[in-house]
């Protein structure tokens, strides 16, 4: 078993190695000058079971591009097995059309990375479920709810807890979550969105009157919906409003409105790479799914159950 990393999360790639006791491939990933993407592979993979780490966030279109070219190089090298990790799947929004004349993109990065040689994938959380049914290779989709539940059982043990669901959309996620807390309250927020980028809060469905809220979703991009959700929640007689989301994305000004937000924490996992803004600011703090990926990554060569690790 072989672990290469790319450049879009090193960090949680080496948590991973580290793990697993495992050293990272030797492989160098560079730029020519007209900004084409190279990459040299320094060690022997003929035959192994290769591991690409690399989640394809900002900037998107480099991390997919090199994490095409990390699978063409190995495909080219003969490793035996190669299982893109993708912790955090970009295109995922783009998951249908939205009109007449749209993309299904989230499919086409998955044909990309079929054909690019890719023998499975491994994600975490994606943003739709029917993704998996994009590739003709096997996909497993991990979940982060063990991890959330773990550190908020450590932390929020002690508090009148109620899982809250920010949007309509989001409830089957909540519900797990509150199931998993033995079966905690739900609520759900029930907002209009009145442009993209933007949301209106409109109302709680549920009672969080004197309860701790804790918020989670599977992306925090532009912060709006979970900052408007939790000054609801908090005008609604909340005593406070955490939110847990995997994936960090924080985009524009997200961090700053994260931060004069009604919101007392916003957790985030180590899927993405945390740029200075992020691991300067005071309310957010992030939660590493390393072990997550390590165990399913352990699991999956050595042909063992991935399923169970969320029984």
């Amino acid at each position: 078993m072989k672990i290469l990393a790319g450049n879009g999360n090193p960090e949680l790639a080496q948590a991973i190695a580290g793990y697993l006791d495992l050293k990272l491939t030797s492989a160098s990933v560079r730029r020519f000058a007209d900004e084409e993407i190279f990459v040299e592979i320094h060690e022997n993979v003929r035959g192994e079971d290769v591991f690409v780490v690399q989640p394809t966030a900002a900037p998107a279109n480099d991390n997919l591009m090199e994490l095409l070219i990390c699978i063409d190089a190995l495909r080219r090298a003969s490793a035996k097995r190669i299982t893109a990790v993708v912790p955090y799947f970009g295109y995922a929004r783009q998951d249908r059309k939205s009109g007449s004349r749209t993309p299904i993109s989230a499919k086409l990065v998955a044909n990309l990375i079929t054909v690019a040689g890719a023998d499975r994938v491994l994600s975490v959380d994606l943003h739709a479920g029917q993704i998996q049914g994009f590739f003709d290779i096997p996909t497993d989709n991990l979940y982060a709810a063990p991890v959330i539940a773990a550190d908020i059982e450590s932390r929020l043990a002690r508090q009148d807890i109620v899982v809250v669901s920010p949007d309509v959309g989001g409830v089957v996620r909540a519900r797990a979550l509150a199931k998993r807390l033995g079966n905690a309250p739900l609520a759900i927020v029930d907002k209009r969105r009145e442009r993209a980028g933007e949301s209106e809060v409109m109302n709680i469905i549920g009672d969080v009157s004197g309860r701790m809220c804790v918020l989670v979703d599977d992306i925090v991009d532009s912060a709006g919906t979970l900052c408007n959700a939790a000054a609801a929640l908090i005008q609604a007689g909340a005593t406070g409003a955490t939110a847990y989301v995997t994936h960090g994305v924080l985009s524009g000004g997200a961090v700053a409105r994260v931060e004069g937000s009604a919101l007392t924490e916003l957790v985030i996992t180590d899927s993405i790479a945390a740029v200075a803004s992020v691991r300067g600011a005071n309310k957010i703090r992030r939660i590493t799914i390393a072990p997550l990926l390590a165990e399913a990554m352990r699991r999956t060569s050595e042909e063992s159950s991935v399923s169970s690790l969320f029984d």
